[in-house]
């Protein structure tokens, strides 16, 4: 079975570079590879350049596999060949599925239940493909709660969504980090 680890923190607290260090280290132990199941997707310069600097950061032997929606299925696929997956990130694949089909869709109470449905089903199926790997499974996602509160509704479901998955993650982990200022904190 699968070993399931998240890594949580702020904005540029060092979480993926954890994440990688964690994944070095299971991949030395099998003397397999490891695998990046990336979630960000170029929408803009900013995003393009972030992405760039993500990809020179990993190691050159290890396979990366774009992922923005489908991150279960990333899993399954590569759950057996590689000593580790880093998903990476969990809050960006849920702002995928979130804006799918557009930003503006209509906020009504049923189709916000029903999105938030939606996108916790998927987080529950990155956690199942997670226990079948054979592999470690590392998430990185980012702590939204901590910040201020959202003006707009969308930015507000959004938080609402990711905690819940952050929570889900977290109970079903083997082992929880937080990143303080580089500082990882094993809380689990």
């Amino acid at each position: 079975m699968g070993r399931l680890i998240l890594v949580l923190g702020g904005a540029r607290s060092g979480k993926s570079r954890f994440a990688q260090q964690l994944a070095q280290a299971c991949s030395d132990e099998e003397h397999r590879s490891v695998v990046y199941v990336a979630t960000a997707e170029a929408g803009d310069e900013h995003m393009r350049q972030r992405i760039e600097r993500h990809r020179r950061g990993r190691p050159s032997g290890w396979e990366t596999v774009e992922a923005p929606q489908n991150v279960a299925a990333a899993i399954e696929a590569t759950g057996d060949s590689a000593a580790a997956i880093i998903v990476d990130c969990l809050t960006l694949w849920i702002s995928n599925l979130l804006l799918t089909g557009g930003e503006d869709f209509n906020e009504d109470e049923a189709q916000v239940a029903s999105r938030e449905e939606a996108i916790l089903a998927e987080v529950a199926a990155l956690i199942r493909a997670a226990r079948k790997a054979n592999a470690c499974v590392i998430v990185v996602s980012n702590e939204v709660g901590m910040g201020i509160v959202p003006l707009t509704s969308l930015g507000r479901i959004f938080r609402d969504i990711a905690g819940w998955a952050n929570q889900a993650l977290a109970q079903a982990a083997d082992e929880v980090y937080v990143m303080w200022a580089g500082l990882p904190q094993r809380i689990k």
